[in-house]
């Protein structure tokens, strides 16, 4: 029983990422038959170039000049420590910023690596006419830069969370004083009813 094709207008011989593969995988191949006894691996040799061309770039500037992810490039460059081909130390700018340099071994390894690469290149072109040759490195020059502005644009933009403002204190309220108590009226003597009464006498017993 055949298989069912799958429905939509893929097309596999006019896939971009498909052929850009294909493509990936003979330049990787080439390079790898020109280099011969070479240990050395097309991006270690494209990270020896970037950093040959400019001495004490950070990790992130050689992910931005060679297109290698983050991850990729901290592992490589790990590896190629290791194997004394390049030395890293921290900024003098950034103390938190590892700067990349190559070791003697590494100048080495490239000087030795450089006609080696550009013969695999020069192979690469060669299958294909002279006369599509400076269009093809335009257009995938033009493909790449697309590439990493759009890798720019999706980065999420990290928003720093607004400062706490210091609340404010509270200033305890000043108690009011307890009303002074008043004093109870002091209770005048009270007159003594018996004088009228003894003066009331008297006039009586004058009159009579």
């Amino acid at each position: 029983m055949a298989p069912k094709k799958l429905s939509g207008n893929f097309d596999l011989e006019n896939s971009l990422s498909h052929l850009l593969r294909r493509a990936q995988q003979f330049a990787y191949e080439k390079f790898v038959q020109h280099m011969g006894n070479s240990s050395l691996t097309p991006r270690q040799f494209i990270v020896l170039f970037a950093v040959n061309e400019e001495e004490g770039l950070s990790q992130t500037d050689l992910v931005n000049r060679t297109g290698i992810d983050r991850s990729t490039l901290a592992d490589m460059v790990s590896r190629m420590i290791k194997a004394s081909l390049i030395a890293r130390e921290r900024t003098a700018e950034d103390a938190r910023a590892n700067a990349v340099r190559l070791t003697a071994a590494g100048k080495r390894a490239l000087q030795q690596a450089m006609p080696k690469a550009i013969e695999a290149e020069l192979a690469l072109l060669s299958l294909l006419p002279k006369g599509i040759q400076a269009e093809l490195l335009k257009a995938l020059s033009h493909l790449a830069r697309a590439v990493e502005a759009n890798r720019s644009n999706d980065k999420p933009t990290v928003k720093k969370a607004p400062a706490k403002k210091a609340a404010a204190t509270k200033k305890t309220p000043v108690k009011k004083a307890a009303p002074a108590t008043k004093k109870a009226p002091a209770k005048k003597a009270a007159a003594t009813k018996a004088a009228p009464k003894a003066a009331a006498k008297t006039t009586r017993r004058r009159a009579s």
